[in-house]
C-alpha cells in the first residue's frame, strides 16, 4: 500500500469534477442558512454526521469488496432527492474516468460496463481507493473530507468568505471527522456479514429539499 496515493485521490486538483459542486452550500447561502464562518461550520458539521457518514461507509464497504451493485442500490435508497441521485451518478462517472487513467483496474473497467451512466460517487470512490491499494479507513477519510471541503470552498466563492476562516472551519471539524471515519469503517465491516442494511442511513432533509429547489434555478454558480 502507498499511503501517498491517498494524497493524490483527496487532492482538490484530482480531475473528478467535484469543483463544480457546492455540496448544498449554494442553496443554503440563498436560504440564509450560511452567512459566515460560524454558520458554515454548523452546516459542514451537519453534512459530516449525515451524508458524510453515509458516503464514507459506502466507500469503505467498496474497499472491503462488497459488490458494487448492492452498494449502489443502498446509495439510491439513502438518497431520496432525484437531483442528488443524478449529481452523485455524474460525479461517479467523472471519477471513474479519472481513476481508470490513474490506477488502471479490471474492477473499475467492470464498473464502467455495469453502470454506463455512472454509479454513485461514494461507491466509485471506494473502488478507486481499492485500485490504488488503499484501506477502508483511507476511503472513509476521503469521502468525509470531500463532504465538508466542498461546501467550505464553495462558500469562499459564494460569500467572499476569507479563505483562512474557511480553512479554520475544516481544522476545527478534524477531531469529529476522525470519529465519524471510525464509525463508517465499523459499519462497513458489519455490512460484510449482515448485508448493506447495516450501513448508516442518516438523513439530511434540508439538503434534499434544497437540492431539488436548486436544480430548478435558471442561473446557478454550481451544478449542485
Amino acid at each position: 500500500m502507498s499511503r501517498a496515493a491517498l494524497l493524490v485521490l483527496a487532492d482538490g486538483r484530482f480531475p473528478a469534477g467535484g469543483h463544480a459542486h457546492s455540496g448544498g452550500a449554494e442553496a443554503a447561502v440563498k436560504a440564509g442558512r450560511i452567512t459566515d464562518a460560524a454558520t458554515l461550520e454548523h452546516f459542514c458539521r451537519g453534512r459530516l454526521h449525515t451524508t458524510g457518514l453515509v458516503a464514507a461507509s459506502l466507500a469503505a464497504a467498496a474497499v472491503l469488496g462488497i459488490p458494487a451493485r448492492e452498494l449502489d442500490a443502498a446509495a439510491d435508497a439513502r438518497t431520496p432527492s432525484p437531483a442528488l441521485r443524478s449529481a452523485a451518478r455524474r460525479l461517479g462517472r467523472q471519477l471513474v474516468r479519472a481513476a481508470r487513467a490513474t490506477w488502471p483496474s479490471a474492477e473499475l473497467d467492470a464498473l464502467t460496463r455495469e453502470f454506463p451512466k455512472g454509479a454513485h460517487q461514494p461507491v466509485v470512490l471506494g473502488l478507486t481507493a481499492r485500485a490504488a491499494g488503499l484501506e477502508p479507513l483511507d476511503a472513509a477519510y476521503c469521502a468525509l473530507y470531500e463532504s465538508v471541503s466542498g461546501p467550505a470552498t464553495a462558500s469562499v466563492r459564494l460569500l467572499s468568505l476569507d479563505p483562512f476562516d474557511a480553512t479554520g472551519v475544516l481544522a476545527r471539524l478534524a477531531p469529529e471527522l476522525d470519529r465519524v471515519a471510525d464509525r463508517a469503517v465499523e459499519a462497513a465491516r458489519r455490512a460484510r456479514t449482515e448485508g448493506v442494511d447495516a450501513l448508516p442511513a442518516a438523513s439530511a432533509p434540508l439538503l434534499e429539499i434544497g437540492a431539488q429547489a436548486h436544480a430548478a434555478w435558471p442561473v446557478r454558480l454550481f451544478a449542485s
